[in-house]
């Protein structure tokens, strides 16, 4: 089984770019799409009822922003939007789909670059997530947790670390929280397989970022450990365009 999970910045804008003949070619048995800046009255029928998948949305209350969509060949045994906290339900940010061998978490976490209040509020929102993958895993669940985390783990995730090291997406504050998750029982699956490989999943699109490769690794793939026997492969597929970040999968 192939997971695919994607910042698509705007999924009306990828569906009039490569997003159709993409997952023709892909054949994903799930896709997770993050930013979708779409509303429910504005989903066009090929977006719902694409052949082959059930598709699943959560949406911001407010327009043209976030937004997150999963579409699965497999009819989920759950689906749930949100966490139970209201003040992260508002922005269409979580759906957890849960299947028979795994449950899979589709985030897309804040940015913190805006000002100190929504750094606080990425703060608190990553606690809160954390609280919520452990509380499943205590249930017995194994865990997928993709998205766009907003946040570069390590030197090696970013491209220019020194001159990033006090901007919101590589704060100490924000990279801890990764050390935290993964001391909580978490695996980031692209570096778990390949420790030394150097990629990226996000360009800015000043300054010909992409052409040049000044990127940042901000999206993943995380499993709680209880599952990393089940991990195949991991790839960050770079050459994909149409949006600012490319797709990332995990085989399982």
């Amino acid at each position: 089984m192939r997971i695919y999970s994607w910042n698509v910045n705007g999924l009306r804008a990828i569906a009039k770019k490569n997003f159709y003949s993409w997952i023709e070619e892909e054949k994903p048995d799930i896709l997770c799409i993050q930013e979708t800046k779409i509303q429910e009255e504005q989903l066009k029928d090929d977006l719902v009822n694409m052949e082959e998948y059930k598709s699943y949305f959560s949406f911001a209350d407010k327009k043209g922003y976030s937004g997150v969509a999963t579409y699965t060949k497999a009819e989920p045994l759950k689906v749930e939007k949100g966490i139970h906290i209201e003040k992260f339900n508002n922005e269409g940010r979580i759906l957890t789909t849960e299947y028979k061998e795994f449950t899979l978490l589709n985030i897309y976490f804040p940015n913190g670059q805006m000002n100190e209040e929504r750094l606080q509020y990425k703060l608190d929102f990553y606690d809160a997530i954390l609280d919520y993958c452990n509380s499943l895993v205590s249930e017995g669940k194994k865990l997928i947790v993709c998205g766009d985390y907003n946040t570069a783990h390590t030197e090696m995730d970013i491209k220019n670390a020194k001159a990033n090291e006090k901007t919101s997406g590589f704060l100490p504050i924000e990279r801890a929280w990764i050390d935290k998750f993964i001391e909580n029982g978490y695996t980031d699956v692209y570096r778990y397989l390949y420790p030394d490989k150097v990629e990226y999943s996000w360009w800015s699109y000043r300054f010909k970022a992409r052409e040049r490769n000044t990127g940042w690794r901000i999206d993943y793939f995380f499993v709680s450990n209880n599952m990393l026997d089940l991990i195949k492969d991991a790839k960050i597929l770079t050459d994909v365009m149409g949006s600012d970040h490319c797709p990332i999968m995990i085989e399982i």
